[in-house]
């Protein structure tokens, strides 16, 4: 099984993310932003629940050796086109007229726990698995977009003490600090209270979408605005 592929449980639309790791390239910016554009053309899609295939894996975030191939073959347009395809994931899920929960059912790495960040909630396995942001050793900064959507799904010192020392954190310790709303025991579990939750969330399109828009206005606004400053520069990574 590869791809992106959702399916629909009564008004909850579960996308998962079934490309192995899930590292983040232009051909997954490309299909997890289809993916999302298909499930909100069902009106009768309330909610939607984010989770992976991989068995140990959520996503393990940005796909260096495909980045690094397109810059020695300078297809810089590509990796230009993979960063905004990317912020348009993000804009999406942070707009989406309907609540998002990410199911963490493996490691979240970098990029791919940002990506959770984007969503409304999360929830993770105790069993398997570790959040972090590895950037710090890997010389890679945080896009400003990047930061202010993080700032929105975790205490802010939490954030500053994961995003500076890179470590590792498993399920009970982002409960605690409340970046996750629960841990569960294991992938069965965590699958059926993420998905009995997205079913409580019976909200109108119209009011919900229109309460996120005003929430993420300065979080789109910094996206849109300060980011590409950093995209077009290419400034991905510090060596020193």
């Amino acid at each position: 099984m590869s791809g992106i592929e959702w399916k629909k449980e009564e008004s909850v639309a579960i996308i998962s993310m079934n490309e192995g790791d899930n590292k983040h390239n232009l051909d997954f910016a490309n299909k997890l932003s289809t993916a999302i554009d298909d499930v909100l053309l069902d009106q009768d899609v309330l909610s939607i629940v984010l989770t992976s295939g991989d068995p140990k894996i959520w996503s393990i975030g940005v796909d260096v050796m495909w980045v690094q191939e397109q810059m020695q073959a300078n297809n810089n347009e590509n990796i230009k086109a993979f960063m905004y395809g990317m912020n348009t994931v993000f804009k999406k899920l942070l707009l989406a007229p309907v609540p998002v929960i990410a199911a963490i059912n493996g490691h979240a790495f970098g990029n791919g726990a940002i990506l959770s960040c984007a969503c409304d909630f999360r929830f993770m396995r105790s069993d398997r698995g570790y959040f972090c942001f590895p950037e710090v050793d890997l010389g890679i900064p945080f896009l400003p977009g990047m930061i202010a959507f993080v700032k929105k799904a975790m205490p802010y010192y939490k954030f500053n003490e994961m995003k500076l020392t890179g470590k590792r954190a498993a399920a009970s310790e982002l409960e605690t600090h409340h970046v996750i709303e629960k841990a569960c025991e294991n992938t069965d579990i965590l699958m059926e209270t993420a998905i009995a939750f997205a079913k409580t969330l019976q909200k109108k399109r119209g009011i919900f979408g229109e309460h996120k828009k005003r929430m993420h206005k300065s979080i789109i606004e910094i996206i849109e605005n300060e980011d590409p400053p950093y995209i077009d520069k290419l400034f991905l990574f510090v060596s020193d």
